[in-house]
């Protein structure tokens, strides 16, 4: 799979009643969705069995696809602590799968995807689906029903955004910064 493509990235909207995942394909440096869809958990009562799904379908995808990166959306703060913790554990299966296989993990709040898609750290995950439509040039039968695919979808644009930046990884906030940590490359 990965002869077609220079980079892979596996996203992941972890969840234990939907969880999302969506594979991007970097060409050179042009995105374009290899996959996306959800994992519905919801008619599963036992939680651990849950979790037990999650890993094997996290496993599975990175066998079939082999992406070099893994991008998760982070957990939110919310007041219902029980919830909060069902998700933490969904996205640390999630995380343990890629681990197992070697792949590279990279958390993201979610406004900080929202912001790197629609400009809009607040949109709603509607504007989110539009907004990937449109950079992808994804056809309305692509579009899934359950939006949780296409918030992994965008964990993992979001990921290419942002590594694509220059110095990106390096710790350089500013150029003020970068003309400290390297004069000699200043004239």
């Amino acid at each position: 799979m990965n002869d077609q493509w220079d980079k892979i990235i596996i996203g992941i909207d972890p969840g234990t009643n939907v969880m999302g995942y969506g594979l991007l394909g970097i060409k050179g440096k042009t995105p374009s969705m290899i996959v996306m869809g959800v994992l519905r958990l919801n008619k599963m009562d036992d939680h651990y069995m849950r979790l037990h799904r999650i890993f094997e379908r996290v496993t599975g995808l990175i066998e079939q696809y082999l992406p070099d990166e893994m991008a998760i959306e982070a957990p939110f703060f919310g007041k219902n602590v029980q919830s909060m913790l069902k998700l933490g554990r969904a996205q640390g299966v999630a995380i343990a799968a890629a681990l197992g296989r070697q792949v590279p993990i990279t958390e993201y709040e979610p406004r900080k995807i929202k912001m790197a898609i629609t400009g809009n750290g607040a949109a709603s995950k509607e504007q989110v689906a539009a907004m990937l439509q449109r950079i992808l040039k994804l056809q309305p039968e692509q579009m899934p029903d359950l939006l949780d695919a296409t918030d992994a979808l965008a964990a993992a644009l979001c990921h290419h955004y942002e590594t694509g930046k220059p110095f990106a990884g390096h710790g350089v906030k500013s150029w003020k910064t970068f003309i400290a940590q390297h004069p000699d490359r200043v004239k």
